[in-house]
């Protein structure tokens, strides 16, 4: 099993590969990178964001069901996510259709004032994507908020989480890819 991340044209370039080579290390498992060869949908004007939950449904019709594509995808893309009835959200996962997507709108500095830095952006793209990739592999959120696995609500919480699974984390993934326990 390895993990195909879509990378939408408009997201920001040059940080695809030590993204990838990030999760691959924290998940343990192959990465691709490919750019995004479908249009993204699920835009809501009167918002201004994307509906994540939109987004996946397309992707679970265009990939999974169409292409038959049977590893874990994560679609990275520029625009804004939102759930009905909440503000807004870093990322979303469907097990069912093993297909996640991150947004990188509110994983740059600008979005906060902030100065850019490439180091932040490929960090936090990494922490979430493998975040949500988790959950496609049957993770599901730990309380210790220096995991990956931890249920980030502000960029703050993201940033204090550390690029690893806690012990108890990394014992249940191995489980589920069948490999044998590797101790801290």
């Amino acid at each position: 099993m390895g993990v195909i991340i879509f990378w939408d044209r408009q997201a920001p370039e040059g940080i695809q590969l030590p993204v990838a080579r990030i999760i691959s290390q924290i998940l343990d498992i192959p990465v691709d990178v490919r750019e995004n060869p479908v249009m993204i949908r699920g835009f809501d004007r009167q918002r201004n964001q994307h509906n994540a939950r939109a987004i996946l449904d397309d992707m679970q019709d265009k990939y999974t069901r169409v292409n038959g594509m049977a590893d874990s995808l994560l679609l990275v893309i520029p625009g804004d996510l939102y759930l009905p009835g909440g503000d807004f959200v870093f990322g979303l996962a469907r097990q069912g259709i093993n297909a996640a997507v991150v947004s990188t709108a509110r994983l740059a500095n600008g979005w906060y004032g902030r100065e850019h830095r490439d180091d932040d952006i490929i960090d936090r793209v990494a922490k979430e994507g493998a975040h949500e990739i988790g959950h496609l592999i049957g993770l599901d959120h730990c309380d210790n908020p220096e995991c990956i696995m931890f249920l980030p609500e502000t960029l703050d919480d993201l940033d204090r989480k550390k690029k690893m699974l806690c012990p108890q984390c990394r014992k249940l993934l191995e489980s589920f890819c069948g490999q044998e326990p590797v101790e801290p």
